[in-house]
């Protein structure tokens, strides 16, 4: 056993440990990772899965983009403070090969862009290894996977787990976080589940959560009902008229760094399409932290906060 991670975690597999190889899916495509050690992350999920998973020491540098709340909010601000911030732009393929990356972390679509020339196959091209969020597969081209937002999480850290031979770590990850999350099902109001909206953005039309995305399953688990969650997809647009139909009894609100709640309520109540809804009248407003949207580990912690809401309601 090498000690090659941080905050205590362990590499296993042998003692030449920069030669380890292992097979993982990349979604569905099988790939042949070695041991990275320099690796760049996108975005709060994807940093905050390497550092639960104590690999701070393998993490170069991280981009955040300015949706995402201040990394020193994080409950891993110390570990963010050992690693290099690379740029609060979106992920590009100089920004990685500047920073002589080894592993990128990042969703489809969501981090890798076909329009902005960053792509796990361009990256195998150039000898840099790449890790997609599961969550975000159910549309990759050519290589598709569908697991259910939780599921994915679970996924990833399994995944990542054996990338850098810490796979006891990861379960004991995963074992803690479905004990969180089935104490929070255990306790979820009875009785016909709450009609949800989050809203996202959006003036013209709404931006909302579809069933791919980590906010579905924290509503329902939760006890509620995603009044979108037929929508079979990640995150997309809607109608007015949809929300007005639905009849939304809660209404969660995804607090970006540059996007403050604030003003996102204020015109949900002033707007007259949407100051009717039974939400906005009984001003049922939940705001929901932008890194407990995204996938990571910290969906755990608003599953538990929005379960609280919901329980609290109905007492």
């Amino acid at each position: 056993m090498l000690l090659l991670a941080g905050c205590g975690a362990q590499v296993e597999g042998g003692t030449a440990a920069a030669a380890r190889t292992v097979t993982v899916k990349r979604c569905g495509q099988d790939i042949a990772y070695t041991t990275p050690r320099r690796a760049v992350v996108y975005e709060g999920g994807s940093a905050d899965k390497l550092f639960a998973l104590g690999l701070t020491e393998h993490v170069h540098g991280y981009v955040m983009p300015p949706a995402n709340p201040p990394v020193t909010e994080s409950p891993w601000a110390s570990e963010y403070a050992k690693v290099t911030f690379l740029s609060d732009d979106l992920l590009n393929r100089e920004l990685v090969v500047d920073a002589k990356a080894d592993f990128v972390v990042a969703g489809w679509r969501s981090g890798f862009s076909d329009q902005r020339g960053i792509t796990p196959a361009i990256l195998d091209g150039l000898k840099i290894q790449s890790f997609m969020h599961t969550e975000s597969c159910f549309n990759y081209p050519g290589y598709p996977e569908r697991v259910t937002p939780f599921e994915a999480l679970y996924t990833d850290l399994e995944r990542l787990g054996k990338i850098f031979g810490v796979e006891d770590r990861a379960r004991t990850l995963i074992d803690g976080y479905r004990k969180r999350v089935e104490a929070v099902r255990a306790q979820a109001p009875q009785g016909d589940p709450v009609p949800v909206f989050l809203y996202d953005s959006g003036t013209d039309k709404p931006f909302t959560a579809g069933s791919q995305v980590p906010p579905n399953d924290i509503i329902r688990f939760a006890g509620g009902r995603n009044v979108f969650g037929e929508l079979d997809a990640r995150w997309g647009e809607v109608t007015w008229e949809a929300v007005v139909e639905a009849e939304p009894e809660v209404i969660i609100i995804l607090d970006y760094g540059d996007k403050p709640a604030a003003e996102k309520i204020k015109f949900l109540k002033e707007f007259p399409t949407t100051s009717k809804l039974p939400a906005v009248v009984e001003d049922r407003f939940y705001v929901m932290d932008y890194n407990e949207g995204i996938s990571g580990p910290r969906n755990i912690d608003g599953l538990e906060g929005f379960g609280a809401y919901l329980r609290e309601l109905g007492t």
